[in-house]
């Protein structure tokens, strides 16, 4: 039996609609092979570990590919015909989760060196706060393009600004979203749907539920993972390589892991 943490019960929706440009090549990024398995089954699998009822991907690009790579697996595909952002894509999957009440885990179809410890740990964090959203957030030298992390005096999450978008203020913060999150439902659904297209990129960013869920006076809390590693994305064929010999060396070495 999976072990479940925290006491509400939780569903994961994966977000894996992306082309993943920077890879030049037609294969949908996510499945590219990571230690021998598409990395989509990497995030899968941590999905299943921490006991989801339920588990929706969110797909796009090469969308019939990627439903028979990985059928066979209980999994829910939701299709973002468009690919508009975050928020939109997250918003595909309003219908299929309606009847679900409880905690949802947004993952990321690119970020396969996540432990289902550390999302386990982050949704605890999360009950024990009695937040609506938590964020896992960590702490780059160089934060690049990442979206930072906008907290208040008491350590809260005012806002998440996206890099295109940040004061020249904004863009020292050194702590990043991973894009990975802790949301309870329905209010994420109705969140996503108030989102607006008014940024540098014209896109529906899920950053943007953080501002709505203070508006309305509800908690949002940032959980700090010290191991950014952990939450690389891929987005390269050298990030590829990397994340090969990380999972390699986490399974020739479980005690270091």
């Amino acid at each position: 039996m999976k072990k479940r943490h925290g006491k509400r019960k939780c569903a994961t929706l994966i977000l894996a609609a992306g082309k993943g440009t920077r890879m030049k090549s037609e294969r949908a990024k996510v499945l590219h092979p990571v230690y021998g398995k598409p990395m989509l089954d990497h995030v899968v699998a941590v999905a299943r570990e921490i006991g989801s009822v339920k588990i929706g991907v969110i797909i796009g690009h090469q969308a019939d590919l990627i439903q028979e790579t990985c059928k066979d697996q209980g999994l829910i595909f939701i299709l973002q015909k468009e690919q508009l952002g975050t928020g939109h894509a997250v918003l595909q999957a309003r219908q299929a989760f309606s009847s679900f009440q409880g905690t949802i885990i947004i993952l990321c179809g690119d970020v396969p060196l996540l432990r289902s410890s550390t999302v386990g740990k982050m949704m605890a964090h999360h009950t024990r706060t009695h937040s609506v959203i938590t964020v896992l957030t960590t702490r780059l030298d160089d934060p690049a393009s990442y979206g930072r992390i906008v907290r208040d005096r008491d350590g809260r999450i005012l806002k998440i600004v996206e890099a295109r978008d940040a004061t020249a203020s904004e863009k020292d913060i050194t702590e990043i979203n991973t894009g990975i999150y802790c949301a309870e439902s329905p209010f994420l659904f109705e969140a996503v749907a108030q989102i607006r297209n008014d940024n540098a990129q014209g896109e529906y960013y899920l950053t943007d539920i953080c501002e709505i869920a203070n508006q309305k006076g509800m908690k949002v809390t940032p959980f700090l993972t010290v191991d950014s590693e952990e939450v690389m994305g891929i987005n390269t064929f050298e990030d590829l390589e990397r994340a090969h010999k990380i999972l390699e060396s986490r399974i020739s070495h479980p005690r270091n892991a």
